[in-house]
């Protein structure tokens, strides 16, 4: 990772205020209907209350150019339960508690285009699932070769399930990968530190 780039962890009351200028990454990098923005900040505030949330932000020059969070996961969750039952239908219930029993569900990892391909995404995927006591992390990303795709393979994701189809985006297609904990590469070893003095946290 550039050296004018840090990582810090944002606690969960950091997170949720800081929820409006992380949305202006995952625009960027992902490019979503204007009207789909509110209901993703939803989805983003009701996460920081799962058990064993976590998060990571990319900073550079005092503002979020990357952030990367997730959860401990367990039935009653949306994701959780949806991904179990495409398992079980699929590869079957034993590679669905393989997978799931146990699992830090890597909920999102985004970095704005400006600063892509300088080993931001890995950084932050490995500081989210550094230390964490799940046996493994699962993710879902849209189907088909990816840059995201290919970070998530170098770090020891493999496909358990392809061609999956969440309810409400049927047109769209997913994977669902999963690893063992820890995640295999280098990434980078410096344990992010916490960080409240940026305005977009809610701190002073």
């Amino acid at each position: 990772m550039v050296a004018d780039t840090e990582l810090r962890e944002l606690a969960p009351p950091a997170f949720t205020h800081a929820v409006p200028a992380l949305l202006q990454v995952y625009e960027a990098a992902m490019r979503p209907p204007p009207e789909q923005l509110p209901g993703r900040a939803s989805v983003m505030r009701g996460h920081a209350r799962n058990p064993g949330f976590r998060a990571v932000v990319a900073v550079r020059g005092g503002l979020p150019v990357g952030f990367a969070y997730g959860f401990h996961g367990h039935g009653g969750q949306w994701w959780h339960d949806t991904v179990a039952e495409g398992l079980r239908a699929g590869p079957g219930i034993r590679q669905a508690r393989r997978c799931l029993s146990d699992a830090l569900e890597v909920a999102e990892v985004h970095v704005h285009p400006d600063a892509q391909n300088r080993g931001v995404g890995r950084a932050l995927l490995h500081a989210l699932c550094r230390g964490r006591p799940e046996r493994t992390a699962v993710l879902s990303t849209r189907s088909g070769p990816s840059a995201a795709r290919h970070l998530y393979r170098s770090c020891g994701f493999t496909e358990v399930l392809e061609d999956f189809r969440f309810p409400g985006s049927p047109g769209q297609p997913f994977s669902i990968m999963a690893a063992r904990l820890p995640l295999t590469g280098s990434g980078d070893r410096r344990s992010p530190g916490r960080s409240a003095w940026w305005p977009w946290t809610g701190s002073r």
